[in-house]
């Protein structure tokens, strides 16, 4: 146990929630019922990266959400050579937001390390996500009973790594910055976001992709044991 940390926060998809496992399985589910014949692992090879390159926009404030949501399906199906209506696009794009949190899929040790944590420290969540669905992950994946607050980006009107979402949180929290942390997949958004506010942070970087320069780094939850 670090006597430091009172708070923990933790980001939610990619860090908690199996994102990708969870939107594979919505994708062939909305495929099949919009009688859509794509080769779903080739569609999500393009999709993940304009996906991500589309959050980092939208994290920026570049595009909106409704921008964000349409042109991330549009580039993909352009990228694999299939051409869809708009219809269907705008359609598909909600039946995603309807279908995904039917699949709630967790990293392996996500309840085992919030069972270790939960009578040590008080935990948080912090999220990018839409506001309409986070809610609903974290309830039907089982978790939502662990954190004591959740801090959504549509809340605040901001997005990590903006300081305003860690000084949002931290105020709902009730916490101090110097005993709090944040623990996150995404390099910019949750570490240096935290780092830049002057919160402590652990890299949950769980493919080794990335150097991380000295800041605490994991590779599975589990491995929070070490810092916590």
């Amino acid at each position: 146990m670090n006597n430091r940390i009172t708070d923990v926060f933790f980001d939610l998809d990619h860090t908690l929630w199996d994102f990708d496992r969870n939107s594979a399985l919505t994708f062939k589910k909305i495929f099949n019922l919009n009688t859509l014949e794509v080769d779903v692992d080739k569609f999500l090879e393009y999709y993940k990266p304009i996906n991500l390159e589309y959050w980092r926009l939208y994290r920026e404030d570049k595009i909106d959400k409704e921008s964000l949501r349409f042109g991330r399906l549009n580039d993909a199906f352009l990228a694999i050579g299939v051409k869809i209506d708009k219809d269907i696009i705008l359609k598909l794009s909600d039946d995603y937001i309807t279908y995904l949190t039917t699949f709630n899929h967790l990293f392996d040790d996500t309840k085992d390390i919030l069972n270790y944590l939960k009578d040590k420290y008080t935990l948080h969540i912090i999220t990018n996500g839409f506001e309409e669905v986070q809610h609903k992950k974290l309830v039907r994946s089982g978790i939502d009973g662990f954190f004591k607050t959740v801090t959504n980006s549509e809340m605040v009107g901001v997005k990590k790594p903006n300081p305003k979402i860690f000084d949002f949180a931290i105020n709902l929290a009730g916490a101090n910055i110097e005993n709090s942390i944040m623990i996150g997949d995404s390099y910019e958004a949750d570490v240096l976001g935290a780092l830049d506010f002057g919160m402590d942070a652990i890299f949950f970087d769980l493919r080794n992709s990335v150097q991380s320069n000295g800041v605490k780094k994991i590779n599975n939850l589990l491995m929070l044991k070490e810092f916590l």
